[in-house]
């Protein structure tokens, strides 16, 4: 009977509703109205945050926020570099920890890059020249997980020798 009182109660208010002379949708419509005023609030104090900017035309742009960071990586390593997607994270080990002691360096790479750009990479994000750069394909290992066998991801590890007196600090951040 529920539904049956619902739909009866709502001829009721409609029928008050012609009787005063008001539309049903009058007050929707000054909702809908608000809330498009917000929006538009909303994105004029975005647009008054973001930074504007004219091209060589004269037109305006917006920066965005994926802008930002990439101006800051250029800022900081230069215009054309590809180091962070070279570089996917040090390798930190109790070997990789005694090996640091001898001027080598173990970092996980992307499986595509090679021992120049490793170097190069090295060299734009650390600030110094590595002296030699080894590379290993590392297979992941066999692992169990209850009942069912798994096997972690295969990696490329590179290990960079760094010449007499040089240092570099992998260990912040971590």
């Amino acid at each position: 009977m529920g539904l049956l009182n619902n739909f009866l109660h709502r001829k009721q208010k409609k029928g008050q509703l012609s009787q005063i002379g008001e539309k049903q949708s009058a007050p929707v419509v000054v909702a809908k109205e608000k809330k498009a005023e917000k929006k538009v609030e909303k994105k004029e104090s975005k647009v008054k945050a973001a930074k504007v900017h004219e091209d060589h035309a004269g037109h305006a742009h917006v920066e965005k926020k994926s802008e930002k960071k990439a101006e800051q990586a250029t800022k900081f390593l230069g215009k054309n570099t590809t180091a962070f997607k070279v570089l996917v994270k040090p390798l930190i080990t109790e070997k990789s920890a005694i090996a640091e002691s001898k001027n080598k360096y173990s970092f996980v790479v992307v499986r595509s890059a090679n021992k120049n750009q490793i170097k190069t990479a090295i060299e734009e994000v650390y600030g110094v020249k590595p002296a030699n750069v080894n590379v290993a394909n590392i297979e992941g290992r066999r692992v169990r997980f209850g009942r069912s066998m798994g096997k972690r991801n295969d990696y490329k590890k590179a290990i960079v020798t760094l010449p007499e007196g040089k240092t570099i600090d992998i260990h912040t951040g971590v």
